[in-house]
């Protein structure tokens, strides 16, 4: 696909199917693409937020290439520890390079902004998937945030740890991750004052699973053009938003 072809898909997007915003999902090996598209399509009519949805592992540089271009960070911080990043990973500067592409993040949108039906128009997300055996690093991630990044910052806690293909072979991976692990994390948040966000309740595991025996699965072509707003989902909660 073009550039002039992506510029057009994105018209496409929110003025066909009225999509509540554009999702880059993984896109930090094609920036350049992605700002030449863009700068076709604002002239075009694009108005809809643009969202950066990446594992955290971004370069800097490239991230400042996008600001003021896009509007909704969404990355991952997965890891608190390099130990475990290098092993499970192969991204033996996971942390450092998460934080500083995070703070980035961070100082070009800031806060997370809703419209008045509760969708994200600006702001920093950061998605934060708890591992069995306490192998994300969650105490360290989420008060590395709180410290360093924005007390209200907004998080995404996901449970939806699911063993695939090989990790039933690694035992510490070779599980989904227990109820206790599950309410240490929950318990960290109320300790830390975090408050903006949601949280996976447990079960996501499975209901998050693809059905690839389905019709109409996620991955089937006839779904290739659909794009997910960023709202809470059904089995989510929702933290009180600070006032």
């Amino acid at each position: 696909m073009d550039c002039h072809t992506l510029a057009e898909r994105m018209l496409y997007l929110q003025d066909e199917l009225g999509c509540h915003n554009i999702n880059f999902v993984s896109p930090s090996h094609f920036v350049p693409q992605l700002l030449r598209a863009v700068v076709e399509a604002v002239p075009m009519g694009l108005r809809v937020p643009l969202v950066y949805n990446s594992s955290g592992y971004d370069s800097t540089a490239s991230l400042k290439e996008l600001d003021g271009v896009i509007s909704i960070y969404l990355p991952d911080l997965r890891y608190g520890s390099d130990r475990w990043a290098k092993k499970f990973s192969h991204a033996r500067d996971y942390v450092a390079r998460a934080r500083q592409a995070i703070r980035e993040m961070y100082r070009q949108v800031g806060d997370l902004v809703v419209d008045e039906s509760g969708v994200a128009q600006k702001g920093l997300i950061v998605r934060h998937l708890i591992l069995p055996n306490g192998l994300a690093g969650s105490e360290e991630s989420l008060t590395w945030l709180v410290r360093e990044i924005s007390p209200t910052v907004t998080v995404s806690i996901m449970s939806q740890y699911m063993p695939m293909h090989r990790t039933p072979r690694i035992p510490l991976l070779s599980r989904k991750i227990t109820v206790e692990e599950h309410e240490t994390v929950l318990q960290l948040l109320t300790d830390l004052g975090i408050e903006n966000g949601w949280v996976q309740e447990m079960g996501a595991a499975e209901e998050y699973l693809p059905d690839f025996e389905r019709e109409g699965h996620p991955f089937s072509p006839a779904n290739y053009r659909d794009a997910t707003p960023i709202k809470p989902t059904t089995n989510q909660v929702l933290f009180p938003q600070n006032t």
